[in-house]
């Protein structure tokens, strides 16, 4: 399939490798819990996809990042749903590297072992909602000699089983009140624990558990504050972080139903005509995604970049189900029978629609901004 090859190019010219590995390996133990898919994509350099030269990283645009993640996703949508959380968060922490004074030099060289050591970084920031700040904290501090005391958590958090570096937001105590953080913790840590949280087959292999925080010492100099003179700083980052994540989020899973659409190609049956709905509709989610990400890679910033990659999610949402169901009416019921495969990529295709937000919780809020209104996410 002409798009999806493209695809996989663009993957083949950054990660050298990687596809023809995942390939080698079932599906069934790709997305199996404990699979081999992470130790492959440390290999074959994944983690620094979206780390500046600099750093030692390739420093790939958003359009390439779509593509390189729908093509893994193609062969294991847990590896694709995995390493969105890492990238956005390192290309969120980078674009904090990139201002001026904002990072200290220990946290500049945390960030710098994450490309040449295949340092996997894990999100435990709420998801969704960039109006304020990092959205809702994900742990509480409180004072202690030298840092900070955190208490919190995150489910699910992907990678939770393999994370080596955890990011979190956290409300800090000050001057009586409190200001919004960025905490860069080692997963080490004493007082991280991982809970047994992701109880379905689907996705498995994303380790997307529950991550506690008990009472885990964080330095003082591994917190990024909010500064007085620039008190949006870090919420202009979270609404960039938040549409790059949006959108390649939207890549995994259409990597999924390529997965279908390629195979329900390839066998020929079914009419000619259906053949071609499912691929329209394929194409139909990849043209939405490829032009968030141009748009993004182009500059657009703020309100216009999260209802631009919200208008591609839900649009791509609807026509990935469409293509995933025509794709699997075409391979058959006898192909069904006899391959859990086609079972299994059905139903990858349909998380989707649980991440946050919603559709139904977006309505009002995107009508309103479709009618001249500010962009509110609640």
């Amino acid at each position: 399939m002409r798009s999806l090859d493209e695809a996989r190019d663009v993957c083949e010219r950054h990660h050298p490798g990687l596809c023809g590995a995942l390939a080698d390996v079932p599906l069934a133990e790709r997305e199996a819990p404990g699979g081999p898919v992470l130790d492959l994509f440390r290999k074959f350099g994944g983690p620094g996809l979206l780390v500046p030269a600099e750093y030692g990283g390739l420093g790939v645009d958003a359009l390439s990042a779509a593509r390189v993640v729908r093509a893994m996703s193609s062969y294991s949508p847990s590896l694709g749903a995995a390493t969105t959380m890492h990238h956005y968060t390192t290309a969120t922490l980078f674009s904090l590297a990139k201002s001026a004074g904002r990072l200290n030099q220990r946290q500049l060289d945390l960030l710098a072992e994450i490309a040449p050591a295949g340092r996997l970084v894990a999100s435990g920031w709420a998801e969704g909602k960039p109006g304020a700040n990092i959205v809702i904290p994900a742990a509480t501090a409180r004072v202690t000699e030298g840092g900070f005391l955190v208490n919190g958590g995150k489910k699910p958090c992907s990678l939770a089983q393999s994370m080596d570096l955890l990011t979190a937001s956290v409300a800090l105590p000050v001057d009586g009140g409190q200001t919004l953080a960025l905490l860069l913790i080692p997963a080490t840590s004493p007082g991280i624990s991982v809970h047994r949280f992701w109880l379905s087959n689907v996705l498995a292999g994303a380790e997307s558990h529950e991550v506690r925080l008990t009472d885990v010492f964080v330095p003082s100099d591994m917190v990024i504050r909010t500064e007085p003179e620039t008190p949006d700083r870090l919420d202009d980052l979270q609404t960039t972080g938040f549409a790059w994540f949006e959108m390649l989020a939207t890549s995994v899973y259409v990597g999924a139903a390529s997965a279908l659409v390629e195979q329900a190609l390839a066998r020929g049956r079914g009419s000619v005509t259906d053949r071609l709905q499912a691929a329209l509709q394929l194409e139909s989610a990849v043209a939405l995604v490829e032009g968030a990400a141009r748009a993004l890679d182009e500059g657009l910033t703020g309100d216009a970049a999260v209802s631009a990659v919200l208008v591609a999610r839900f649009a791509a949402q609807q026509a990935l189900r469409e293509a995933s169901d025509m794709a699997a009416e075409l391979l058959g019921g006898i192909a069904f029978i006899r391959s859990p495969d086609i079972a299994y990529l059905i139903a990858a295709v349909r998380p989707l629609a649980y991440h946050p937000p919603s559709r139904t919780a977006m309505a009002e809020a995107l009508v309103d901004y479709f009618t001249g209104r500010p962009l509110r996410l609640t």
